[in-house]
C-alpha cells in the first residue's frame, strides 16, 4: 500500500488544482488523505474526486499534528509515505524514481527529491543542523548584511556539493518528504509541540539517526515557496516560538549530537 498526505488551511485554489492536476497524470497514484485544518471545511470537487479520506478538524492543529492524523491511520498497512505541500508540481514519472530507489536502498528511511523554483533554478534545502545563530542570520539578518555571512550560510545549506549527488543529511525540508512506515513506526511521528516549522528538522534528524535520510537528484519537483512567516507577523511569531522549543528540545550552545553530525557530514563531502 502506497499513501500520502496533504494539509489545507484554506490554500489558494490554484495550488490545488495544480496539486491534483499532476496527481491525476502520475504513473503512481498513493491513496491520498486531505487533513483540513481550516475552520470551514474547504469544499472543493477536485477533492472529493481524489481524497482516498478528507479529514476535517473545524481548526488548525498545526502542520505536524495534521499529517500525524493521517500517518497514524497508516502505520501498520502503508509501505512507503508521502508527507506533501500543496504548493508542489511534478512530472508523471516522479513518484515512481523515488519510491525505484528507496525499494532498492532498504536502509533509506526518509528521501527528499531535487526541489526547484517555478523558474527552474534549484533551492538549497539540504542543510546542516543548525544552530542558533544558523537560523537567526538566515531569518533576522537585513539585507545589507548578507554578504558579512554569505559563506557561513552557503556552508550551511551545502552549496559548495553542487547538489548533484546522493547525499546523506540531517535535515531535509518538509515541503516533500518521502518515508518508509518502518521506519517511522520505529523512529516516531512529527513532534507535536512544534506547531509550525522546526518539526521537519526535529523528524529528520531523529530519522537520521537511525536511518539514511537521503537528498535524491535522480528525481525533482517544483516548489512555490511562499515564504510565509516574511510576510505575516502571526507567522513569524510562531516561527520564532517554535524555534525556541525546538533549542530547548536539543540545545541551545551545548548539542553534542549536532556537532558530531555535522563534523562527520562535512569530512565525508571533503569539506
Amino acid at each position: 500500500m502506497l499513501t500520502a498526505s496533504i494539509v489545507v488551511t484554506d490554500p489558494p485554489m490554484a495550488d490545488l488544482d495544480n496539486f491534483f492536476e499532476c496527481l491525476k497524470n502520475s504513473s503512481v497514484k498513493p491513496q491520498l488523505f486531505v487533513v483540513d485544518n481550516s475552520s470551514t471545511p474547504i469544499d472543493h470537487p477536485i477533492i472529493r474526486e481524489y481524497a482516498f479520506k478528507h479529514i476535517k478538524n473545524g481548526k488548525n492543529l498545526g502542520y505536524g499534528s495534521a499529517h500525524n492524523i493521517a500517518m497514524r491511520m497508516i502505520l501498520d498497512t502503508s509501505e512507503f509515505h508521502f508527507v506533501l505541500n500543496t504548493d508542489i508540481r511534478f512530472g508523471p514519472d516522479e513518484f515512481e524514481k523515488m519510491l525505484e530507489f528507496m525499494r532498492n536502498n532498504p536502509n533509506v528511511g526518509q528521501l527528499m527529491p531535487k526541489v526547484l523554483n517555478e523558474d527552474g533554478t534549484l533551492q538549497y534545502l539540504c542543510k546542516l543542523l543548525p544552530t542558533p545563530s544558523d537560523l537567526m542570520l538566515r531569518r533576522f539578518m537585513p539585507r545589507a548584511f548578507h554578504p558579512l555571512f554569505r559563506r557561513r550560510m552557503e556552508r550551511y545549506e551545502l552549496r559548495f556539493t553542487g547538489y548533484d549527488r546522493i547525499m546523506d543529511i540531517p535535515y531535509l525540508s518538509g515541503c516533500f518528504m518521502l518515508f518508509r512506515v518502518a521506519a517511522l513506526r520505529q523512529v516516531g511521528l512529527f513532534d507535536e509541540r512544534f506547531f509550525l516549522y522546526p518539526e521537519d528538522i526535529d523528524l529528520t534528524r531523529r530519522m537520521h539517526a537511525q536511518f539514511r535520510t537521503v537528498y535524491f537528484p535522480g528525481a525533482s519537483i517544483i516548489h512555490a515557496h511562499a515564504r510565509t512567516s516574511y510576510k505575516n507577523a502571526r507567522y513569524l511569531w510562531r516561527h520564532t516560538r517554535n524555534l525556541i522549543r525546538y533549542f530547548n528540545k536539543w540545545g541551545w550552545l551545548h548539542d553534542p549530537e549536532r556537532t558530531r553530525v555535522n563534523r562527520e557530514l562535512l569530512r565525508q563531502l571533503k569539506r
